[in-house]
């Protein structure tokens, strides 16, 4: 018998910061630029997203970072996606190549340091 564990359906900016990589400012920021980006409030007034959300924040962090979208192009975009039905899977294939940018980036950083090289410290951290 397997016992499977509870699916976290809840996440606090926090966490969502550590899954996206993303300051709490900027995810504040894209909630006051991005209208479907709306966490419900618990009872303490912190923010509380759901997957869904997470998915919209990376297809929002792909089109502004690696698609160079502009704020306005970004929300274009996603419009662009809702109108032909196509938000949910782009917002999932958003969320697959970031993760898989985000792997890869920490693969380098180890055999960086295996080859002796010393990580570069990030100014921004």
């Amino acid at each position: 018998m397997t016992s499977s564990q509870p699916v976290q359906e809840f996440f606090s900016i926090g966490d969502v910061c550590s899954l996206t990589d993303l300051k709490p400012h900027v995810l504040r920021y894209w909630e006051s630029q991005f209208r479907f980006l709306n966490p419900a409030k618990n009872r303490s007034g912190n923010r509380v997203y759901q997957r869904r959300e997470i998915e919209l924040i990376m297809l929002v962090k792909h089109l502004l970072y690696t698609e160079k979208f502009t704020i306005e192009g970004a929300r274009q975009k996603i419009d662009e996606y809702r109108r032909s039905g196509a938000l949910k899977p782009e917002a999932r294939a958003a969320l697959k190549l970031e993760t898989v940018v985000d792997l890869k980036n920490q693969l380098q950083e180890i055999i960086d340091i295996l080859d002796g090289n010393p990580p570069i410290e990030d100014s921004d951290k």
